[in-house]
Order: C-alpha cells, then sequence, then structure tokens
C-alpha cells in the first residue's frame, strides 16, 4: 500500500502535546477527600471503571490518528512497471478489399481470416503485435502491442469497404516494415494476407519485400481463396444475389515475396489452412522484449474512515454512559 499524501504523517506529531495535556490536567483535576485515616477503605472492592477511565481518551486519540491516515489517502500499489517477456514482433497485414467479401470460406474471406486471427493473438500473450490493413491504400489499425484487448477490439472492427478499394500489395507490405523497422526483437515477421494481386499503389510488392529483407524483416504470405471460382453477394433490386467469379490470386508474386525475406507462402482455401499457417509461426525463434503495463491505482481511504466513525460512536457512548464524569 502507498499514501497518495505521506507529508501529512507529520501531524501525528500533534499526539504528543494532546496526550502530555491530558495527563497534566488529569493531575490538577483529581478530587480530594480529609479522613483521619485510610485503613477501613483497603478491603475495599476496586470498579472495572477505575480500570477503563482512560478508555475514552485512547479511543479519541484512536480516532484522530485514523483521520490523519485518511488525509494521507493511502492507495493500493498498482502503477507503471517495466519487466521483460519472451515474444517476438509480429505485424498483421490483412486485405480489406470489398473482394474480401467472397464466401467460399465462411462466414467470408474477412470474417475467418479476422477469426483466425484472434485465436492467434489469444495464444500469444507475450508477443508484440500489429496490426496493418490494406485495399487501395494502407494504414496502420493499431501499432506492435502487448494489449492484445485493444488490439482484438480493433481487429473486430475491420470491415471492407473501410477505405478506398484496390489490392496494394506493396503499400500494405511497406507499412507493415515501417511498424518493424525500430522493432530490436531477433525475430520480427510479418503475415500478409491478401485474395487477390497487386493493382493499386506506387510501391512494388517485390521492391517492398526487398526492403523488408534489408531490415531483418520476414513474411509470410497467405492466399485466402479456392482454386477456381468462388460466390461473390452483389446488392441488387431484388436484395442480395449471389454470383460465383473467378478467383484471381497472384501467387507467383506472393511466392517472390516470401522467399526474397526468407519467410513462405500458404494457399488458404478453408479455415482449417488458415490456422495450420498460424501454427507454423510458434516455431520461430523468440527474444526479450521490455514491457511496461500500467494498472489503475485504487483509494484505499473509506475502510479506514468507517474504522474512525465506529470508534468515534463507541467513544461517545462510553464517555456519555459507563464511563460518565460527575463534576
Amino acid at each position: 500500500m502507498i499514501f497518495a499524501h505521506p507529508n501529512y504523517f507529520f501531524l501525528l506529531l500533534l499526539l504528543v502535546p494532546i496526550i502530555a495535556w491530558y495527563f497534566y490536567k488529569l493531575r490538577k483535576s483529581q478530587a480530594s477527600l480529609q479522613i483521619s485515616a485510610s485503613q477501613g477503605f483497603d478491603k475495599a472492592p476496586v470498579s472495572y471503571k477505575v480500570y477503563l477511565r482512560h478508555l475514552p481518551f485512547v479511543l479519541r486519540i484512536g480516532v484522530l490518528g485514523l483521520l490523519i491516515v485518511v488525509l494521507a489517502r493511502p492507495q493500493s500499489s498498482n502503477s507503471w512497471h517495466n519487466s521483460t517477456t519472451e515474444g517476438i514482433d509480429i505485424v498483421l497485414s490483412i486485405d480489406v478489399s470489398t473482394s474480401m467479401l467472397a464466401e467460399d470460406l465462411k462466414p467470408n474471406r474477412l470474417g475467418a481470416s479476422k477469426d483466425v486471427a484472434a485465436s492467434f493473438i489469444k495464444s500469444r500473450p507475450n508477443d508484440n503485435i500489429g496490426l496493418v490493413v490494406f485495399a487501395g491504400e494502407s494504414f496502420t489499425q493499431c501499432p506492435l502491442t502487448t494489449d492484445h484487448v485493444v488490439l482484438l477490439n480493433l481487429l473486430n472492427d475491420l470491415q471492407c469497404g473501410m477505405i478506398e478499394d484496390g489490392t496494394a500489395i506493396g503499400h500494405g507490405l511497406a507499412t507493415s516494415v515501417q511498424r518493424l523497422k525500430e522493432s530490436q526483437a531477433k525475430s520480427k515477421v510479418i503475415i500478409l494476407l491478401t485474395d487477390g494481386s497487386n493493382n493499386r499503389g506506387e510501391i512494388s510488392p517485390v521492391t517492398a519485400a526487398e526492403i523488408a529483407r534489408t531490415f531483418g524483416v520476414r513474411v509470410y504470405t497467405v492466399a485466402v481463396g479456392t482454386k477456381g471460382t468462388a460466390p461473390y453477394p452483389f446488392q441488387t433490386a431484388m436484395g442480395i444475389q449471389y454470383q460465383n467469379v473467378p478467383v484471381e490470386i497472384d501467387e507467383q508474386t506472393l511466392t517472390k515475396i516470401a522467399d526474397i525475406t526468407g519467410g513462405k507462402y500458404f494457399r488458404a482455401t478453408n479455415n482449417k489452412a488458415l490456422k495450420e499457417i498460424y501454427q507454423e509461426i510458434d516455431l520461430l525463434e523468440k527474444t526479450k522484449i521490455s514491457v511496461q503495463e500500467y494498472s489503475k491505482k485504487q483509494e484505499e481511504y473509506l475502510l479506514f474512515a468507517l474504522i474512525a466513525l465506529l470508534i468515534l460512536l463507541l467513544e461517545i457512548l462510553l464517555r456519555n454512559t459507563l464511563l460518565r464524569n460527575i463534576p
């Protein structure tokens, strides 16, 4: 337990003169009675009240002490602290173009990708993980973090059409490398997931792969989609209508990206294949990373205030009943 205002404990020094004044006043206020001899009182019983006559004052001092503790604001000791943990730095780079709405994976390509990615994040609590999304352009949805609750919430918010449509694989990869280039981890990984071929952006996927290799980043490329055709929902005047559209994935480029960076290319035709891809990453080398965590402080003064109130009520009760002084 810590105290927000520990200087208030200096007020405890005020209790010393209060106690001294009490005993000084007690000596001056003793009643006296003149008698010829005291032998007749030697065997007289002593009331328990004699032993408790100072109890109200002790209780009053206790109340003052507890009030000083309340003023010092006791708190639970949660705070910022640094620690080290084992893990790797990973960026999930996910395609959110409208073609990800195809339903050859269930519920659709993007939904399946989000579900498997969420399970992967939950299984790796010690990793720094970031999230980059791309379509016709790219941006960082979440920087590298070990706060996976925030990361999962941002992952859940992904939807097709959130940025300009298209497939800028080179831009998505370059943005992901930007997130990792300052990383000190021995293992830096990008999982790039797409269902198409590069048709937007000024950066070619191969150039972005060369940049990734320069910074020691390994890229796992994942092509999502069945072979042949896939059912795709179209909005019509009669509601949602499905049409089978051809699946066109530039596997050659994705394979080249993986080869340049020392990664591996995967083709995910179903949800099970996606899970197997993430299991491959578990074999990566791990390294120590620095983590800064924060826990909210909890005020603990209420208990001391309640105890002080109860003691004060007890003191008032005793002073006016059993231990009442008659002038």
